[in-house]
């Protein structure tokens, strides 16, 4: 059974830091390229952040600069650091397979004050 917890998320304030982490079974997360997402309330969830086997990454342009995203292969784990956080960052975050996203785990919620 696919099992995805994330974990690390917080209240912070705008300019501060967090790192989430994703605990994923070695059934989805071996050889796959992994995905951060994120949904703000009354939003679609998307991508803002993905990793591949061979850890080329890729970012959403509102994120671009200020997030990183990692993975540990051997804890079949993936983070994300977040750096001078915004307002707007503010949402649940969720990781996943990437582009084809299976069963969602219950995601982390992230709130960043003014």
């Amino acid at each position: 059974q696919v099992q995805l917890v994330e974990s690390g998320g917080g209240l912070v304030q705008a300019g501060g830091s967090l790192r989430l982490s994703c605990a994923a079974s070695g059934s989805i997360f071996r050889a796959n390229t992994m995905g951060w997402y994120r949904q703000a309330p009354g939003k679609q969830r998307y991508m803002v952040a993905y990793i591949t086997g061979g850890e080329t990454t890729l970012y959403a342009t509102s994120v671009k600069g200020r997030f990183t995203i990692s993975r540990d292969n051997d804890k079949n784990t993936v983070y994300l650091q977040m750096n001078s956080l915004k307002p707007e960052d503010t949402a649940v975050y969720y990781c996943n397979t990437y582009p084809n996203p299976g069963d969602w785990g219950q995601g982390t919620q992230v709130t960043v004050s003014s």
